[in-house]
């Protein structure tokens, strides 16, 4: 159905969006070296329609005075016949974000459209082509992006499946989803995660599952903050700063995954944001927006979950499966603090390695444990479990493990998989 406003003629492709977004509320470059900081290098009026009613719009995650929730805003009024509305909100946000370039694309499709009407969103000269075609295409599937991420949202009250368990210690939790170009950030408090924002975010240029150095794709899996980067200590290239992931994660090198240098990290002073595939395998998220999660999140207690798709279920669903998998790991405890050699390697896979240990030398390690603690309890603390499936089931364990009459003690971290069934660690090492 062609759509025209009572005073300027819309883009279709422009309308076509603003129109989801307003049925949404009632559905719902190779990179550089990373070094110190360089310098940065009269309207046609088209008969009258009958405007489309304005549902009640649902209402906005945290970040609402975004850029983005401003560039949705602008949608909204296209699609419910506010074209001057529309314009004024436009001209403010390209004046106040200059380098947005698709709330550039959407001012300059409104005046545009003041003398006819655009048959297409970013109506460029037939004659465009090379980069900057290329360009205008990757504007097209940001504006795509971000209206599904936002008209399509999580159910209330749901998690990603891969948070099975988080301890108190852990404050935040990150997911991101690249089939949306969508980060999601969490918040951990007495009532479990909560989700307080999310962001666009642009991944590999070749798309996700990242196998080998060089092949400009985003791991998928489960992953820690290990550091933080200010960008003082970075080029501008990086932006606000960044966050490196403990990308090959050990199951990872299990599966002969190479590569380095996995970041979350922000974008150029001259950009606003990056396209939806436009890394080398980091993620990239606006810099206001990576500024916000750099002052909040700690390294190495925030796991980040890397997904092609997320799959959102309920806490109460995940509950049984949490309580089993606790259960499991404290069967493990009891073995361990019982000297019982058998039965604690019952829990070990024989294809088991850590470093240079295989089954049988780890057997001589946990024997050496066994003999030192001398009949000891051992206490578990601050236990997560974060799920997996890749080629099979995984599971990522890190827990504190202290000696009875201990202050303090290591930090391991476990990675499980099932074999004939059956829950077996295949990898044991200490974190901190």
């Amino acid at each position: 159905m062609k759509y025209v406003s009572r005073r300027t003629p819309v883009s279709a492709l422009l309308l076509s969006l603003a129109v989801c977004l307003c049925g949404s509320a009632a559905a719902r470059e190779k990179e550089p070296t990373r070094a110190k900081k360089a310098p940065p290098a009269a309207a046609k009026v088209a008969p009258q329609v009958k405007p489309r009613p304005t549902p009640t719009p649902r209402a906005l995650p945290r970040q609402s005075a975004s850029a983005e929730a401003r560039l949705l805003e602008i949608y909204r009024l296209v699609g419910s016949a506010q074209a001057d509305t529309a314009m004024a909100k436009a001209e403010s946000l390209v004046r106040d974000v200059p380098n947005f370039q698709l709330a550039q694309l959407v001012y300059g499709d409104l005046l545009l459209a003041r003398t006819h009407t655009l048959p297409t969103m970013g109506n460029a000269p037939a004659a465009l082509a090379g980069k900057a075609q290329e360009r205008l295409t990757q504007l097209r599937v940001e504006a795509n992006r971000r209206l599904t991420a936002l008209r399509e949202r999580p159910p209330e009250g749901s998690l990603p499946a891969q948070f099975i368990s988080l301890p108190a210690t852990t404050r935040h939790a990150i997911a991101v989803d690249a089939s949306r170009s969508r980060l999601y950030l969490f918040e951990n408090g007495p009532d479990g995660l909560r989700l307080i924002a999310d962001h666009y975010a642009s991944i590999g240029k070749l798309g996700p599952e990242k196998s080998f150095e060089g092949d400009q794709r985003t791991p998928l899996g489960v992953y820690y903050i290990t550091s933080r980067l200010d960008a003082s200590q970075l080029t501008d290239f990086y932006g606000a700063g960044a966050l490196p992931l403990n990308y090959p994660n050990e199951y990872d090198r299990r599966l002969g995954r190479t590569g380095s240098g996995i970041w979350l990290h922000g974008v150029p002073s001259d950009s606003y944001a990056r396209s939806p595939e436009s890394t080398d395998g980091c993620v990239a998220l606006a810099n206001p927006e990576l500024q916000s999660i750099l002052d909040q999140v700690q390294p190495r207690t925030t796991p980040v979950v890397i997904a092609r798709s997320l799959q959102w279920v309920t806490p109460t669903k995940v509950e049984p499966q949490r309580r089993s998998l606790q259960n499991m790991i404290e069967g493990w405890r009891v073995a361990r603090a019982s000297g019982d050699i058998g039965r604690v390697m019952s829990f070990y896979s024989p294809q088991f390695s850590s470093g240079n240990k295989d089954f049988t030398r780890w057997r001589q390690s946990v024997e050496r444990d066994v003999s030192e603690l001398r009949g000891k309890a051992i206490e578990l603390k601050d236990l997560a479990i974060l799920g997996w499936q890749d080629k099979g089931d995984i599971l990522v364990v890190t827990f504190g493990e202290v000696a009875g009459g201990q202050r303090t003690g290591s930090v391991k971290r476990q990675y499980w998989g099932k074999e004939g069934g059956l829950w077996k660690i295949f990898y044991e090492g200490v974190i901190g």
